[in-house]
């Protein structure tokens, strides 16, 4: 079993959501019991939280929970269906005992049905005066072809850059050494080089490497920052520089993109945009990537930097009858096969 936690917030439905985050899950796979339901109170006055015990779910209940909605949308399948045969039966009904009327006449009525066969002749007379708006159709399609030729593309792909010149490693790290040895820190440095596509990966490995992670990343952040400036120093091409230990960033990314898809549950269920925290640049970049392909919502950076910040809100136009915040099929009917 799981280890569960406890959390408040304004409401349950809130207090779930920040369960989700902290146990680092989605809102449908997280379990919950309500300790306390809450109270607004009376204009804010005597107000209390909502307070709930929760858990992430195995993976055998996740998958329960997958089989029982499936089978409850086969069922009301079923139940629509049986509501329609019921009236495509009496209105072939109808149309047979219609038809039986009308043989007799329809029978007589043979060669005065005959005659209005000369009009579709008349209808093609002026369909055949219009041949000169598709020539001019076609020479429009050929003046854009013409105008917005795939060169660029060609260009693309024939320029190349070339490969970066080989970093001076032992001037890396006698920089990171003598920092390490500032902070009484004891760490192992590996270096490698991606000259190809301009990176160089530095892993560092020790004791206590949650000092040089710091609070959200920032420290490593910092320590990656002024790495750069060694790296590209006197440097023609610019190198980019990623520093990381004990895989935070791998780590980092996977919360932020939960993250993001919590808080998009959260701006459907409520209708109202949600402002996030101050993030760097590439914390920005992985929420946006996360809710990129999201039919309902959309994100923007609103800001001066340090305290550039995301914002999720719902996309114009969009409507959410049918959404109620408790389930990723009343708004994703792919959501488990984009799982496994």
């Amino acid at each position: 079993m799981e280890e569960s936690i406890q959390v408040s917030a304004k409401t349950v439905e809130d207090a779930v959501l920040e369960a989700a985050i902290q146990l680092g899950t989605t809102r449908d796979k997280v379990d919950y019991e309500v300790v306390t339901p809450g109270s607004s109170g009376f204009l804010g006055i005597g107000s209390k939280k909502a307070v709930i015990r929760a858990r992430k779910k195995t993976d055998a209940e996740i998958e329960a929970g997958y089989k029982a909605e499936q089978e409850m949308e086969a069922l009301l399948e079923r139940v629509k269906e049986k509501e329609k045969n019921p009236v495509k039966s009496e209105e072939k009904k109808e149309e047979k005992t219609e038809s039986r009327d009308k043989e007799q006449p329809s029978r007589k009525e043979k060669p005065q049905a005959e005659k209005p066969k000369k009009a579709p002749v008349k209808e093609q007379k002026n369909v055949e005066k219009k041949p000169a708006p598709v020539k001019e159709e076609k020479k429009e399609e050929k003046a854009e072809t013409s105008q917005n030729p795939q060169k660029p593309e060609k260009a693309v792909t024939e320029v190349k850059a070339a490969p970066a010149k080989p970093v001076n490693t032992e001037e890396v790290k006698d920089f990171l050494e003598k920092v390490f040895a500032a902070m009484d820190m004891k760490v192992q440095i590996t270096i490698t080089q991606k000259p190809e596509e301009h990176e160089v990966n530095i892993d560092l490995e020790g004791d206590d490497m949650g000092v040089l992670i710091g609070k959200r990343g920032q420290t490593l952040d910092s320590l990656q920052y002024l790495t750069s400036l060694v790296v590209n120093k006197g440097s023609d091409d610019y190198i980019r520089v990623k520093v990381d230990t004990e895989n935070y960033r791998e780590r980092r990314k996977a919360t932020l993109e939960n993250l993001a898809r919590n808080i998009a549950q959260k701006v459907k269920r409520t209708r109202k945009p949600v402002s996030l925290e101050p993030m760097n640049p590439y914390e920005r970049r992985v929420i946006h990537s996360a809710l990129q392909n999201d039919k309902y919502v959309c994100t923007h950076s609103e800001g001066e930097e340090p305290y550039r910040r995301v914002v999720v809100s719902l996309k114009e136009g969009v409507r959410l009858d049918n959404y109620n915040g408790r389930g990723r099929n009343r708004y994703n009917r792919n959501y488990k096969k984009k799982e496994r």
